[in-house]
């Protein structure tokens, strides 16, 4: 509780025409708009310059002033990254209001690097040319901490797996986030330095904090990355979610009148048919303290994270079951494996573009070859039937 009351203030303040008028005068010696840097910046925390350019309307832009730490004067200014000389960024600075008469200690600056192509590489992260060499990161055109984070995490299991000769691990996009970006990047790629949204996901009614222990913990544990303790508590709460979400839907509640009444105390409309505390927990307003002050409680106080993911799961029900239906259709997509050096010529009547895009792709599954941009779903059905065919070619060779 310490560490979240004291906490350290952040300031804040905004550029303004002087500031622009400093960054205008001296556009030509930045970097990105000199021509010496030609790389595209990341789209979601763009230079002041950037900023200043793109929009031009605009007469001022919000800065934060990040203290670096509680035993140093320096603070970082948030919101003003740049590329501009040096002799030009102190004029920038000392032009903000509050910064006057600030010292600058380090420039910014503007790096542009080579990538791996993201769709050289497998869902696994290792490189399709390269066996056993594995790559995460800013390297794989990503941009952001958690990216590099994620994918380092997934990367580091996979050569660890390959080197111990067990099955490797690959996060689909209805598992977490992290298989969502893997995903996007080797199967779509990026022009630009990618950044994970959760608007990039389909499944994001699945894909929710208060559920990441039942989606990820059985897989840590099977590959040896979730300890004995923690598996513990994890199959405790599973077991407590799954137990009390039956004896919800086994307990009835009556439409009588004592029941109504203690109903309508509470403000809420009074029940006209019977129906089960799972249903009564439906009602918006209803919360599972609510739905246990008429049902009773277990006998073993539930942990807050179950209660939290009990009403989540029944408010949601319907709307979580269509999102589990898309999922198995597209599971069965993903088990239909694709030959890793199939001749993507050999196939009859797919359209240019979609033959284009698998022979620079090399799709793994046909879930992964359905996700390809360009890639329409007649072309999908005409590799289904080409992969049905050339396996009942196998088994009557056999």
């Amino acid at each position: 509780e310490d560490y979240i009351t004291d906490q350290v203030p952040c300031w804040l303040t905004y550029t303004n025409t002087l500031s622009h008028d400093i960054i205008n005068q001296n556009l030509h010696r930045a970097p990105m708009f000199s021509g010496i840097v030609k790389g595209v910046g990341p789209r979601y925390c763009p230079s002041i310059e950037d900023k200043i350019v793109r929009f031009a309307d605009k007469e001022r832009h919000q800065l934060f002033l990040e203290p670096e730490g509680r035993h140093t004067e320096e603070v970082y200014v948030q919101g003003l990254s740049t590329s501009l000389p040096e002799d030009v960024q102190v004029d920038l600075l000392r032009s903000i209001k509050g910064l006057e008469n600030a010292e600058m200690m380090r420039t910014g600056y503007a790096i542009e690097y080579d990538i791996v192509l993201p769709h050289q590489l497998r869902a696994t992260l290792e490189t399709k040319v390269i066996a056993g060499l594995f790559t995460a990161g800013q390297t794989n055109g990503t941009s952001g901490y958690e990216e590099a984070a994620g994918q380092g995490l997934v990367a580091g299991i996979n050569a660890a797996l390959k080197v111990q000769g067990k099955p490797e691990l690959i996060l689909k996009r209805s598992d977490a986030y992290i298989g969502v970006m893997i995903d996007d990047l080797v199967t779509k790629g990026t022009l630009e330095p990618y950044r994970l949204l959760t608007s990039r996901a389909e499944y994001r009614l699945i894909l929710r904090h208060d559920n990441a222990d039942m989606r990820l913990t059985e897989i840590g544990y099977e590959i040896g990355l979730v300890d004995e303790e923690r598996y513990a508590i994890f199959k405790k709460r599973q077991m407590q979610f799954e137990n009390e979400l039956e004896r919800l839907d086994s307990i009835k509640l009556k439409p009588v009148s004592e029941t109504n009444k203690r109903i309508q105390e509470l403000g809420f409309k009074p029940l006209t048919d019977a129906l089960t505390a799972k249903e009564f927990m439906r009602r918006p307003q209803i919360t599972y303290a609510v739905a246990t002050d008429f049902v009773g409680c277990t006998d073993e106080p539930l942990d807050s994270k179950v209660i939290e993911l009990l009403e989540t799961e029944i408010k949601y029900e319907g709307y979580i079951k269509k999102a589990l239906d898309q999922v198995a259709k597209m599971k069965r997509m993903e088990e239909k494996r694709i030959p890793p050096h199939i001749d993507w010529d050999d196939i009859d009547s797919i359209a240019t573009e979609a033959r284009q895009k698998f022979k620079k792709i090399n799709p793994e599954t046909l879930g992964q070859a359905s996700r390809i941009s360009g890639v329409n779903p007649a072309d999908i059905s005409i590799l289904m039937v080409y992969l049905e065919g050339r396996q009942k070619g196998r088994k009557n060779i056999n």
